[in-house]
């Protein structure tokens, strides 16, 4: 939890009399997806998690006793095939009786491009200006060139049930995840499925903005309506709470990071950019390309220098990686290093557990930055 400011508790305790425990299994698949659906749950049920820890969702393999869970389930609640690529076949058979609900495609949210390369300061340092930063009312997505610029956050709406496709860029030789792109490949071009990534031209990191995680919530709630009618006023009311809450997160944050707004930064893997966007900060770039393959030397050494370079206040890692590797890329320079966690690995499961992620990622920052 922050240290900086408090979060307000509201608690639907009024209802909870009047309501039942949840008739219906509910299965969600990382850390912060899994706090939404418990503070939404709360007086009905609790649900589980399948990649709890530090496991990357990236490249998550079930045990059978979560094959199980997903069996069971009647709901499954994950990010999506864009984050989770290694869900997409179970969900499709293991979990084919149950309702799988991909929150990427969720109405409201802003999505933005993947940023190309691993050192984007290009293109993130100096304004921001090639991201796509659009809303939607519908479940599918039209990206679209430049973003708007981070303190107004205007975004566009619209109500298009395409998905239209921007510029996707080659993989690269090192790693080939979702951040994994060819900073000199630009054209339309159609690349190979790999582990689920191809197509999918937005950055899947969505929870980590507020805003979105209050999209989320209400396509958590109405699907957990339409799963367990008999609690559908207890669910609509943890909704409002809960959004009460996440609007009140959004106001809290902003004082923290506005003095660290114009200093540059590198992370580890390219994860925060939707935090970025929100707040109005400025990643330089990151260290490795892939988060489960470990950055080589010529990799090393060409983020050292763009740390010297751009004279970064502050290098990231993140607690499922090496600190050596951050350690090596500072030597010689006036940066510091801390780490940020963008699932919450370390923290309880639970309603709180999502507040305090964010809490916890605006400290940091505010910490190694200030």
């Amino acid at each position: 939890m922050s240290a900086r400011f408090a979060f307000p508790v509201l608690a639907a305790a009024g209802l909870l009399s009047t309501t039942a425990l949840a008739d219906v299994k509910v299965v969600a698949s990382i850390k912060p997806v899994h706090s939404l659906v418990a503070s939404i749950m709360e007086g009905a049920g609790t649900p589980e998690i399948l990649v709890d820890g530090a496991a990357s969702p990236h490249t998550y393999s079930l045990k059978p006793s979560q094959a199980r869970s997903l069996a069971d389930a009647d709901v499954v609640f994950w990010v999506g095939p864009s984050l989770e690529p290694s869900l997409e076949k179970p969900l499709e058979t293991i979990a084919e009786g149950s309702t799988s609900v991909a929150l990427d495609d969720a109405p409201g949210l802003t999505l933005l491009e993947v940023r190309e390369g691993g050192t984007f300061e290009e293109h993130d340092h100096e304004g921001h200006d090639d991201h796509a930063d659009h809303d939607h009312d519908d479940h599918d997505h039209e990206a679209h060139d430049g973003h708007d610029d981070h303190d107004d956050h205007a975004h566009e709406d619209h109500d298009d049930h395409d998905h239209e496709k921007h510029e996707e860029a080659g993989h690269e030789e090192e790693g080939h995840d979702h951040d994994d792109h060819d900073h000199e490949k630009h054209a339309h071009e159609d690349h190979d499925d790999h582990d689920g990534h191809h197509d999918h031209g937005f950055d899947a990191h969505i929870w980590l903005d507020p805003v979105n995680a209050a999209a989320m919530a209400d396509a958590i709630a109405a699907s957990l309506q339409k799963a367990d009618p008999d609690n559908a006023v207890l669910y609509a009311q943890n909704l409002a709470n809960l959004k009460t809450r996440l609007a009140a997160l959004t106001e809290g944050v902003a004082p923290i990071v506005e003095p660290i707004k114009e200093k540059p930064f590198v992370v580890f893997h390219d994860a925060y950019h939707y935090f970025e966007n929100r707040f109005g900060l400025s990643a330089a770039g990151s260290i490795t390309i892939s988060p489960e393959v470990s950055p080589g030397a010529a990799r090393i050494s060409e983020i050292h220098e763009k740390v010297a370079d751009l004279k970064a206040v502050c290098v990231f890692s993140e607690p499922q990686f090496e600190s050596s590797i951050v350690s090596t890329i500072i030597e010689g320079t006036n940066a510091k290093t801390a780490v940020l966690d963008p699932l919450g690995a370390e923290l309880a499961n639970g309603p709180d557990l999502y507040f305090a992620l964010i809490g916890n990622l605006a400290d940091s920052m505010a910490d190694c930055l200030g």
